[in-house]
């Protein structure tokens, strides 16, 4: 991929416009911003286990450089040319200069990285030249590929199943079924995209796909979650079928397109808030040494970096010469890869100013939400950040939508047994107007989620009270302590059955209200098999099979597997006025629809030692009445019921009852059985759902 022959190319002086490197005119544009650098060198490898470059281009100042963009043209070098850049500068830290010129950087706008055997991210951490082989850029040729006739599904986010995964931990395992050698990639995921089909998923949010610093991670573990990126563009090379840095945009290209095929939209999950260089005890792979007081938020003394993201450095989003490296890098995701939408992770960095201060109005943010390339693309953002800026329903914009962390904790902590927290439950219930409905929202502004990567798993949030993240090698102080868990009665795998079938009612509980909740549901890989990390909430750096999917689980917790199938079908069946309820949050407070009733009928008990609620939804063309029992008590409740629709003819049907044993705990509409009687027993820990079809007088 290299130069053939070890010959030198001569060099034109290029132009500034388009950034990164592009195949133009027999040749290659390279374009590359740097400010604050005194002179630019490109560097062209014949190999990526190369130390030194075949080729170095030095760039004039007077023919190669326009505005703060150096430039230049290469003839006769193809797709498959490894480069990167050398740029000279001050080291001035407390200017917020690091320039140093003999490191070997990446370009910003690459399409592909090489990443060399054997790699160290050690070596580039100390100033100076490195005797081991530096990551490389590789020149990219997008136009050939067939995308034969591949179109986005554009599903409205109303008939969205959100199910979020981890590229490699999905297919890893070796009982996953997948062709061996194509475990743990993109290609990997395609042989399993029937399963999902089944399950009913119909949009799948992708752990980080940009290429990221596995070694980023302390103890000398490995980075598994790749919340590190060291390139915006070019997807994760560990995730392809070759080591070839170019196969890895065909294997996600095909992975998008046969999804898409099946009706799945693909989601990434996306890190514009720091990257893998880290604090300044951190490497540099380019950000740092291209032009460090452009790209990321310094304190006031310069030499050290805001640390808003908890991993050492906080990108400069609101700058303008990064503000449009995201724009360009979403434009290539959606246009070049065909990607359907984006998920921020600590999104609020994104509304920080170069102080670090919050902006009212965030220029990246409205950038990414007015942009025409965008209309239309699937926006979510994680609207907080770990340095405390909590923005759950003050997110700045009209089409972001919100991970919803207080349905998580709200949710977890009614069904565990806490007092206090009805009036919450409802709320988040009813897609939380108490957080949305101030911006005259639709209901799937919230995005509703009981567990996530960063946690604990459903299995294990009934299962553990304390972490247990002594893997993890450092003495379980990583992780959140506040996990809102209970363990129903023994930390940990128990062989009691009857602690076992509680745990396994639990799980079908918190599905059961993710469900059935207004908004988008959220379900985290592995949770409709129990899949455990043995109470391990912060498996970021556990690329085993502790974090993997295990796929035994499916024939050992097939009930639990069949419950989230029926439960996501029957969701998706749904005529679409039951579905949406009414247009916005702002209407739902007014709307009779719902119907909030204790164990007494018209008597909700609101008081904080409750735990236990009732309500009754009718659709409004009236052809679905729902009738929904919720039961956070160690006893047994009756509850009363009220005639569907108020017509004394009408019966009844059972839906869901978590206390009972599959196949009774859920059924499919057509095989419910009818229930007698002008009241229910909700058992202990337990949900129930009712219904009642009166256009079809219950036939």
């Amino acid at each position: 991929m290299g130069i053939e022959n070890g010959s030198r190319k001569r060099a034109d002086s290029g132009r500034a416009h388009p950034i990164g490197a592009s195949l133009i005119d027999g040749g290659v544009n390279f374009s590359l911003f740097s400010r604050n650098g005194t002179s630019v060198e490109l560097l062209l490898f014949n190999h990526v286990n190369d130390a030194e470059p075949v080729q170095v281009i030095q760039l004039d100042r007077s023919t190669n450089k326009s505005y703060h963009y150096w430039h230049v043209f290469v003839p006769g070098i193809r797709a498959g040319q490894l480069y990167a850049y050398r740029v000279h500068g001050p080291f001035d830290p407390a200017n917020g200069h690091r320039f140093d010129s003999n490191k070997i950087l990446l370009d910003p706008y690459g399409k592909a990285v090489a990443v060399p055997d054997g790699f160290n991210r050690k070596a580039f951490i100390t100033p100076g030249k490195s005797n081991h082989p530096a990551m490389k850029s590789v020149v990219v040729d997008l136009s050939g590929y067939d995308w034969e006739g591949d179109t986005h599904p554009e599903r409205p986010f109303s008939q969205t199943i959100i199910y979020e995964m981890h590229v490699a931990g999905f297919t890893r395992h070796p009982n996953s079924g997948v062709t061996p050698q194509f475990r743990g990639t993109y290609r990997g995921l395609i042989e399993k995209i029937p399963y999902l089909v089944d399950l009913g998923i119909t949009a799948i949010e992708l752990l980080p796909v940009f290429q990221f610093d596995e070694q980023d991670c302390p103890v000398g573990r490995v980075n598994y979650w790749g919340y590190c990126p060291v390139s915006f563009f070019a997807p994760h090379q560990g995730y392809a079928t070759s080591k070839n840095p170019l196969q890895v945009i065909n294997d996600f290209r095909d992975m998008v397109k046969a999804l898409h095929r099946a009706g799945i939209e693909v989601i990434l999950d996306v890190v514009f808030n720091h990257t893998a260089e880290n604090a300044e005890n951190g490497p540099t792979y380019s950000f740092k040494g291209i032009d460090n007081s452009i790209y990321y938020i310094l304190k006031k003394n310069k030499a050290k970096y805001a640390n808003y993201s908890g991993t050492g450095n906080s990108l400069n989003a609101n700058q303008p010469i990064v503000r449009r490296m995201i724009i360009d890098a979403l434009h290539f995701w959606v246009k070049e890869m065909h990607v359907d939408g984006f998920r921020f992770d600590l999104a609020s960095i994104l509304s920080r100013d170069q102080t670090g201060h919050t902006l009212e109005n965030p220029p990246v943010l409205w950038d990414i939400e007015s942009d025409p390339v965008l209309a239309g693309v699937k926006l979510i953002a994680e609207a907080w950040d770990a340095a405390g800026l909590y923005q759950v329903g003050s997110f700045v914009g009209d089409s972001w939508k919100e991970w919803n962390g207080k349905f998580r904790d709200d949710v977890r902590s009614f069904m565990k047994g806490d007092y206090g927290m009805l009036s919450n439950l409802t709320s988040r219930l009813i897609a939380s107007p108490d957080i949305y409905a101030h911006k005259n929202r639709e209901p799937e502004q919230s995005i509703n989620f009981i567990t996530c990567h960063d946690g604990f798993t459903l299995n294990d949030l009934v299962s553990y009270n304390e972490k247990h993240n002594e893997a993890n090698g450092e003495h379980n102080r990583d992780g959140n302590d506040h996990n809102l868990s209970w363990n129903c009665g023994v930390e940990g795998p128990t062989d009691d059955p009857q602690i076992e079938s509680l745990r396994n009612r639990q799980v079908k509980n918190f599905l059961t209200i993710t469900l059935i909740s207004l908004g988008v549901p959220m379900v985290l890989m592995g949770d409709e098999v129990r899949r455990t990390q043995q109470g391990n909430n912060n498996a970021y750096c556990h690329d085993s099979e502790l974090a993997w999917f295990d796929w035994s689980l499916l024939e050992r917790h097939a009930d639990v597997h069949r419950f989230l199938k029926i439960l996501i079908a029957i969701r998706s069946k749904r005529d679409t006025a039951q579905q949406k309820y009414i247009m916005s949050l702002k209407e739902l407070l007014k709307n009779p629809l719902i119907t909030w009733h204790g164990i007494k009928l018209n008597s909700p008990d609101w008081s904080d030692h409750s735990l236990s609620i009732a309500f009754t939804v009718r659709s409004v063309r009236g052809s679905v009445v729902m009738h929904y029992m919720l039961n956070a008590y160690s006893e047994p409740l009756g509850f009363e019921l009220p005639s569907p629709n108020g017509d004394p003819e009408l019966k009844w049907k059972r839906w869901i009852d978590t206390s009972l044993p599959s196949p009774q705990d859920i059924c499919y509409w057509e095989e419910a059985p009818l229930h007698q009687g002008a009241s229910y027993t909700v058992q202990p820990h337990s949900i129930a759902i009712l219904f009642s079809r009166p256009n079809y007088k219950n036939a």
